[in-house]
């Protein structure tokens, strides 16, 4: 790039640049004003109004409910669809064609939209990066924002959210809880399609392992890594955070059927915009908040579907952040253990298996509606609760199972690829006979005694007994840094059976970083599946192995992961059918220990002198980490609960 000389940063060439306007002549027409407005009304909404005209509303078409429209959008496209400005990734840089197409369906019945957005980060572009250290505290420094903006239109009739990804598809779901007797409806952003010839962008984010390791040469990951994301828009082809999201959303009765997963940028996805904000106006007329879809049972029905999806861990997070934020009770660790022992899963996605498919192929499939029937069937699902379409959700099955387009779609899945969709998304009996599982543990231990997680069915099979168990036993690596654990790896330092501890990785340490880089580049070593991971930070959606996260209480708040030496003896030991799982120390300096025993060395050993926060740890997610200790803790959602914070506040005093 060729030195910028200063006269161009200083002058302009351009011609009339110093033909300054003072006056213009302002709208025509008039005000649709009553004598009791100006009497009644506060001087916000009257000068309102002439901002509305302002910007080029017609005053006669003043009357009508204004909707907010708020989203994610990032970047900025030219109107072929070419990058003027990129954004931070594929999940938001489509988003605006659904608001502009949500808002001129707000405008053909007479309404007045408003649109705002809160762009998002991604955590595949933060992977390893000091970026990361702000990926969760965003999530509610984004939900407070967007509830800020929509409490700055008083006027507002409803709010229409549309967001795709990890955090701003959570925090969206955060604000629009908050709607309380108003209206709110959940647009998702949809997802990416499969390249034609490639891998898919769970797979692409280990190139740099697999070519450190001598597995791909490296034109073959720079062309992979070009197709990877092979559509411009929409969230991972995996069921990870993002679509787990959107699943969830949906299962939630906040958004409209069969509108998860859709791929972006095609008709049906734009056609979900234009129904949502229908269905929007349709909620006002019926006197339908969102109290009335966010209850009790919705969230209950949200933890049946998102076992039977076998979705992320980080909803653990997520789902009891929006209930706390509707005035809802969180679901608990109990809560989520029961869902998953008595909800087969019956959704074979990427990551998962056993075959994998994309999440494309799953909304081919029938999603998160045709999910709905099989539990139905069942006896899982309350099917009374109302949803956005302004009725019961049994009533939206019924019209589903029936169709055109359920029947049109499935068949499109058998025509485009192949795929017969009974193989995507199964009756009970048949996932059964293929082995699936149910995705989750919670073990607990001398290493965990506040509890932690893992997605049990991500482990390898073959590592599986005839029982259902894993069991494995092997000597701990202890890593303070995520630089430090990756080097290990990619250098070659780790052996099977070992058993990598991660810690500094919690909300003190790290803000809860993801560590996606870290599972993905263990998936790619040849003996990755003989290597178990411990950690207080939390996982990827797409990670698999048996990797153990939320390890709580973390390091830095004097858990005992936080006191483990290199060469101390591991033992996990995970039921995959019952659902129970144990993470011990066993063996130290020589010694073997019973699990109460080793309870009681950890409990006299000092905390390792090299714990510390990440040294870029910015004092913004210092503070969240103390807001949300103070709330409850990662088992509450990561949530701010005004109420204890404040009580703390006063003890202090």
């Amino acid at each position: 790039m060729a030195e910028i000389p200063l006269k161009d940063v200083l002058e302009s060439s351009a011609p009339n640049l110093h033909r300054v306007a003072t006056h213009a002549p302002g709208p025509s027409g008039a005000l649709p004003l009553t004598a009791e407005m100006l009497l009644t009304q506060p001087s916000g909404n009257l000068f309102g109004l002439t901002m509305n005209v302002g910007m080029g509303w017609e005053p006669s078409r003043l009357r009508g409910p204004e909707v907010l429209i708020l989203s994610t959008h990032g970047g900025l496209r030219a109107p072929d669809g070419t990058p003027i400005a990129l954004g931070f990734h594929t999940g938001h840089w489509e988003v605006g064609l659904l608001v502009a197409e949500a808002a001129r369906a707000l405008t053909a019945h007479h309404a007045i939209p408003f649109a705002g957005a809160v762009t998002d980060p991604c955590d595949g572009r933060t992977q390893g990066t000091a970026g990361m250290l702000d990926s969760l505290p965003y999530r509610n420094d984004a939900a407070m924002v967007l509830r800020r903006l929509m409490r700055s239109l008083p006027t507002r009739a409803g709010v229409l959210g549309i967001a795709t990804c990890d955090k701003g598809l959570p925090a969206m779901m955060m604000a629009l809880a908050s709607s309380g007797p108003l209206p709110s409806v959940l647009v998702p952003g949809g997802v990416s399609l499969l390249p034609e010839n490639g891998e898919d962008a769970g797979r692409v984010q280990t190139i740099g392992a697999r070519f450190a390791q001598g597995q791909i040469s490296l034109d073959y990951a720079a062309e992979v890594g070009c197709r990877a994301c092979a559509s411009p828009g929409g969230g991972c082809q995996f069921l990870g955070t993002a679509a787990t999201s959107q699943v969830v959303a949906e299962a939630l009765g906040l958004a409209l059927p069969h509108t998860a997963l859709a791929p972006s940028g095609q008709p049906i996805w734009l056609d979900a915009a234009n129904r949502s904000a229908t269905a929007l106006l349709r909620l006002r007329q019926l006197g339908l908040g969102t109290h009335d879809i966010l209850t009790d049972s919705a969230f209950e029905n949200a933890l049946v579907v998102f076992a039977a999806f076998g979705g992320s861990t980080n909803l653990l997070l997520h789902l009891p952040a929006i209930a706390h934020a509707a005035g809802r009770k969180r679901p608990t660790v109990e809560d989520w253990m029961c869902a998953n022992r008595e909800v087969p899963r019956i959704v074979d996605a990427l990551p998962n298996g056993p075959r994998g498919f994309a999440t494309v192929q799953v909304f081919l499939a029938g999603c998160v509606p045709e999910v709905m029937l099989h539990l139905r069937r069942a006896g899982l699902l309350n099917s009374t609760v109302t949803t956005a379409a302004g009725t019961t959700l049994g009533d939206c099955l019924d019209w589903w199972e029936q169709s055109e387009r359920r029947h049109a779609l499935r068949q499109n899945l058998l025509d485009c690829d192949g795929i017969d969709p009974d193989e995507v998304i199964l009756s009970p009996d048949r996932a059964r006979r293929r082995g699936l599982t149910s995705t989750i543990c919670f073990p607990t231990g001398n290493l965990a005694p506040c509890g932690s997680v893992v997605r049990s069915t991500s482990i390898d099979p073959s590592l599986i007994s005839a029982e259902g168990v894993f069991h494995h036993r092997g000597p701990a690596r202890v890593f303070t840094t995520e630089s430090a654990a990756i080097a290990a790896i990619k250098s070659g330092q780790i052996a099977p059976g070992d058993v990598m501890v991660l810690v500094c990785c919690g909300p003190r340490g790290a803000g809860m970083q993801e560590i996606y880089q870290i599972t993905a580049a263990l998936k790619a070593l040849p003996h990755c599946r003989l290597v178990a991971l411990l950690t207080d930070g939390r996982f990827s959606g797409v990670s698999t192995g048996p990797c153990i996260g939320h390890i709580s209480p973390e390091a830095l708040a004097g858990g005992p992961i936080g006191k483990l030496r290199d060469g101390d003896v591991i033992e996990i030991h995970i039921d995959r059918n019952r659902l129970e799982a144990t993470v011990h120390l066993v063996e130290g300096n020589g010694q073997s220990f019973t699990p109460d025993e080793a309870a009681q060395l950890l409990a006299a050993r000092q905390s390792r002198a090299d714990l510390r926060p990440h040294p870029d740890l910015p004092d913004d997610t210092r503070l969240w980490a103390a807001l949300v200790e103070a709330s409850g803790g990662i088992w509450g959602g990561c949530v701010y609960d005004v109420e204890k914070i404040v009580e703390k506040l006063g003890e202090s005093e």
